[in-house]
């Protein structure tokens, strides 16, 4: 995606189209549903990953057998899966929190985080799994790989959402 700046010098808005909303509330409330949407995006993204790579590795021969049905293999693709799954589910478990309005915005930054990290972990080994062909443009799954690099980054970093998951372990603000 293109990023760029916009900057807004001496724009005025009507009254009548003032926000009622006071302190950070509201750009808060944003950002999570933002946080939420990201989980399952990257989630996503990861998805499309594995299917091309358990395609792939389907129809890749060596030696006269598919790559699918070697030991190594089905380790990584049996990790990958039940990564991606209990981050789905916790995705899952946390919009049904907010659809009953009975969460906390932890809960948010934790599938945030886990889903960004699983779905890059996911990404980088299924460009491994396809060697040389990890980075071409006809499987997609470097492009899919460099796109979650930017959407672990954008609305609060991996790091940042440590930080307000272990301030709400220990009840103790670090930043």
């Amino acid at each position: 995606s293109i990023t760029g700046m916009i900057f807004l010098n001496d724009v005025r808005v009507p009254l009548a189209n003032k926000l009622n909303i006071k302190g950070l509330k509201g750009p808060f409330r944003c950002l999570n549903d933002a946080r939420l949407g990201i989980s399952f995006g990257s989630l996503g993204a990861a998805e499309n990953c594995l299917n091309t790579t358990i395609d792939y590795l389907d129809n890749r021969k060596q030696f006269n057998d598919s790559l699918s049905g070697k030991q190594l293999v089905q380790y990584k693709l049996a990790d990958m899966v039940s990564e991606y799954n209990l981050a789905l589910n916790a995705s899952f478990s946390v919009a049904n929190s907010v659809d009953q309005n009975d969460y906390f915005p932890e809960m948010i930054s934790f599938v945030k985080r886990n889903s960004c990290q699983k779905s890059l972990n996911i990404a980088r080994t299924c460009r491994d799994l396809l060697g040389g062909n990890g980075i071409s443009k006809e499987y997609n799954v470097f492009r899919h790989m460099s796109n979650l690099e930017t959407v672990n980054t954008y609305e609060g970093t991996h790091d940042i959402h440590s930080l307000i998951i272990g301030r709400y372990i220990t009840g103790k603000n670090s930043f």
